[in-house]
């Protein structure tokens, strides 16, 4: 299987935001949610952070490396609260049907209420959108080596059986970006108790589950 470069540890391995860095990230996402991405203007964003627009382009040299750093601060954020969600699990020493509960509410969910996300799928879709589609691999590759990670974890732990995790954690990676894009659905998303029962129904067998 064709390998990208490894987005996982790059993602977990970002280095902390200093205060202006998080005010300047702050700022933007804000003016992306006020204006949507084309309409927000570098000197929105130094307004509303407090900078000079000379700063801000010392720290970012464009709007596109601006965009950038936005998208892998909620993409780390992301990542953070599905880790805290599953060690919660893991401190209670939860069974392998728990962990895959609570993993794939964690992703339906984050990404159900992530605003950024919605807010360019219904006025800027055009931007968005081959970032999660016909361009999506590196999404793709965040998702199954973060599910893989997952998957050899429990098989570490003896509470699944020997198996190629690759193909499985693809599977579901695909269909949690399938949901998030196409809400649209017989499953209730926007029930947190149906979801998990949705994942208990149909999620879980496919982990064959000892």
């Amino acid at each position: 299987m064709a390998r990208l470069t490894r987005l996982l540890p790059l993602v977990r391995g970002a280095a902390p935001e200093d205060g202006n860095q998080t005010r300047v990230l702050d700022a933007a996402l804000l003016a992306f949610l006020d204006f949507g991405i084309k309409r927000t203007s570098m000197v929105e964003v130094a307004r509303r952070c407090g900078l000079s627009l000379a700063t801000l382009y010392r720290r970012f040299a464009s709007k596109s490396d601006l965009i950038k750093a936005v998208g892998l601060r909620q993409t780390r954020e992301f990542i953070e609260q599905v880790d805290a969600a599953l060690q919660r699990q893991v401190d209670r020493d939860a069974s392998a049907e728990e962990q895959i509960v609570e993993l794939f509410a964690a992703f339906i969910t984050g990404l159900r209420d992530n605003r950024l996300i919605h807010r360019l799928l219904a006025t800027e879709p055009e931007l968005v959108l081959p970032y999660l589609t016909t361009e999506g691999a590196p999404v793709i590759e965040l998702g199954r080596d973060y599910l893989a990670e997952f998957i050899t974890r429990l098989q570490q732990e003896g509470k699944l059986p020997d198996y190629d995790p690759e193909p499985l954690a693809e599977m579901i990676a695909r269909t949690a970006l399938s949901l998030a894009l196409t809400p649209q659905t017989v499953i209730p998303l926007g029930d947190d108790a149906a979801i998990r029962q949705f994942a208990r129904d149909h999620v879980v067998v496919s982990f064959r589950v000892r």
